[in-house]
């Protein structure tokens, strides 16, 4: 098994990707989309994707890509996130001027951040901020990263556990070309589009009530060729080949113009 995922050695995607199969190879790509063509081409079995975290919410870019490329959801896993500040050895917090991170590493450390008087720098992965901070001996400079970025690029943490909330979280789902799901599948992924008339998405949702199918996530985006209509993805506590789930899915096609599964797979279970 070799999974695709974005960003450097010791993202914390690197880490989904290993704590879903340790022996896995991993293989870093710069971008999300990369991961995609990286399964497609045959350069990886599989690659991860983070869809939702705890504190900053759901990264809608790979929901976008879900639905732009062919590749189904396999396998989910669920990554506790510890977030650090790193910084070259003798650094002190007095002498930062700016802190690099991912959009969503930043988003998760808000509160620690605002006691900082520095300048905040998105950048492409969080693992990458550490890198860039070894590469140009940034000495002014701190990065929000894993310990293992630290142990990685040889930086020192100058203070851990820096996330707003203790138990942060990362979802990431795992995708490949094959649709069979490693292990057996409980959850269900599907998007669907509904006429904008009155109660279309009421009738679309009531199919899985009325079948005591759980509903466990709604999302919705928009759809750039038609200005303020959306897509809507939602996942289904149940696999698809379950009689209830097929004809729930069945059913949804009489309200919905378009229904598409994105993949039957194992909900996560931590390991004991």
């Amino acid at each position: 098994m070799r999974i695709a995922y974005q960003g450097e050695p010791g993202a914390y995607s690197e880490a989904a990707a290993l704590r879903f199969n340790p022996s896995a190879d991993v293989l870093p790509r710069k971008s999300f989309e990369a991961v995609f063509v990286a399964v497609e081409e045959g350069a990886a079995t599989h690659g991860i994707l983070p869809i939702e975290n705890t504190i900053g919410g759901t990264i809608h870019e790979n929901y976008d890509l879900l639905l732009r490329n062919e590749l189904p959801i396999v396998a989910e896993v669920k990554q506790p996130v510890s977030h650090n500040l790193l910084v070259l050895e003798g650094t002190t917090k007095e002498m930062l001027r700016r802190v690099y991170s991912h959009p969503q590493g930043l988003r998760q450390c808000e509160r620690f951040l605002r006691t900082l008087d520095v300048e905040l720098v998105a950048t492409y992965d969080t693992a990458g901020s550490a890198k860039m901070i070894q590469e140009g001996q940034l000495k002014g400079t701190g990065a929000i990263a894993s310990e293992r970025a630290a142990e990685m690029f040889k930086l020192s943490v100058l203070e851990a556990g820096v996330q707003d909330f203790a138990g942060n979280t990362t979802r990431f789902i795992l995708v490949g070309r094959d649709s069979a799901p490693l292990g057996e599948a409980n959850k269900t992924t599907v998007v669907f589009t509904v006429p904008n008339i009155a109660g279309a998405l009421f009738k679309a949702l009531s199919v899985f009530a009325l079948r005591d199918i759980d509903l466990t996530k709604l999302e919705s985006r928009p759809i750039p060729e038609r200005p303020f209509e959306y897509l809507f993805y939602i996942d289904l506590d149940a696999s698809r080949d379950e009689l209830p789930c097929e004809r729930a899915l069945m059913h949804l096609a009489e309200f919905a113009p378009s229904v598409r599964t994105l993949g039957s797979y194992p909900r996560w279970q931590d390991p004991e």
